[in-house]
């Protein structure tokens, strides 16, 4: 059942003293499976609403009625796309990197890894080629979505119970590294286990992993770094996470006027994504070490021991997706060194 309100449904006339004023309002239910603090909803609650409040506001003639349900209060992080995808919500956060199966484009980054290290142009990517390609556009609307604002992680790093000069001190370790990203441990001779953020704790303390694969902004409010005091800078690279996105049969009933607010909007909360991710990534590094992290830097020669040591793993992601696989790869590392990023390997060899 979709519990979204059609605009055309939802639309009333305000009065005031002088007379009727032609300002119709627009119920739009916004929700997300994590906290508004999170990395991940943090610019939906804050930048994202406001700004289509605003932009709307000064053309005084829409006014959007708001029903928030963040922190997961209607579903869980596994129902992402199907809350949007089947109207739970009007507008929400999708994590496409828990979506293998059903959105197996929007995962590149994973099954490319040492890209780059600069989350805010991974935004800008994905924000441009979510519009512009059609194999990604239409990947979302076929999953009945609107993509409005790309999400992203920043760059992974190894928290351990050890520091890792070389790639000798990776055998026989054990790390979480859960989905897509235990293939960046592939040749190293450490064993990925799988679990998320919110179990990497626990895994460690008590000695079923030791360590993780992770990032800053990640590991800070898990308090991960407690019992993995050891950080190894490894620059594995930011990922696109998922996006923003409305549920495509709403979208498209809004007045034009609307849908371009919301387009509007989006832009401004992509940028403020990458300022809050910058900006708790840092806050991240100087609360963490002065808890007692230490940091290391892993050598460039052993990083590209690393990169070159990698078996191809970006085969079986193509061997899935196919023809637009390819496209999407190729369009991806195109954009990349069309911003100046200098790729470690480059994936796209051979297209």
């Amino acid at each position: 059942m979709k519990f979204h309100t059609l605009a055309a449904t939802a639309m009333l006339t305000v009065f005031t003293a002088g007379g009727a004023l032609a300002q119709q309002q627009i119920t739009v239910n916004i929700g997300s499976s994590h906290p508004e603090a999170n990395i991940w909803v943090y610019a939906m609650k804050n930048t994202f609403q406001p700004e289509v409040n605003r932009i709307l506001g000064e053309a005084g003639e829409y006014e959007v009625n708001w029903v928030e349900s963040y922190a997961g209060t209607l579903y869980k992080f596994t129902d992402t796309r199907e809350a949007v995808m089947d109207g739970i919500v009007d507008v929400g956060m999708v994590g496409t990197v828990w979506e293998g199966a059903n959105m197996p484009l929007q995962n590149v980054t994973y099954f490319t890894p040492f890209a780059t290290s600069d989350h805010k142009m991974i935004i800008e990517i994905f924000d441009e080629l979510s519009q512009s390609l059609p194999e990604l556009r239409d990947s979302w609307a076929e999953n009945g979505m609107v993509h409005l604002s790309s999400l992203i992680t920043d760059s992974y790093d190894i928290y351990a119970t050890f520091p890792v000069n070389s790639m000798d001190d990776l055998q026989n370790r054990k790390l979480n590294a859960p989905g897509t990203s235990a293939n960046w441990l592939r040749g190293t001779g450490a064993t990925p286990v799988d679990g998320a953020l919110t179990t990497y704790y626990t895994n460690i303390q008590t000695g079923v992993t030791e360590g993780t694969l992770s990032f800053a902004s990640g590991i800070l409010p898990t308090r991960v770094y407690e019992v993995a005091p050891e950080l190894t800078r490894v620059g594995i690279g930011s990922m696109y996470f998922g996006g923003i996105a409305a549920n495509k049969d709403f979208f498209d009933g809004l007045p034009a006027p609307v849908q371009e607010a919301f387009r509007e909007a989006s832009k401004a909360t992509s940028i403020a994504h990458g300022d809050y991710v910058a900006d708790l990534a840092a806050r991240a590094m100087e609360e963490m070490q002065a808890a007692g992290l230490t940091v290391h830097e892993l050598p460039d020669a052993e990083k590209t021991a690393w990169v070159d040591g990698l078996p191809n793993i970006i085969e079986p992601w193509l061997d899935q997706t196919g023809d637009k696989g390819r496209v999407v790869l190729k369009a991806y590392f195109d954009a990349l060194r069309d911003r100046g990023a200098t790729p470690l390997r480059n994936w796209d060899e051979g297209l």
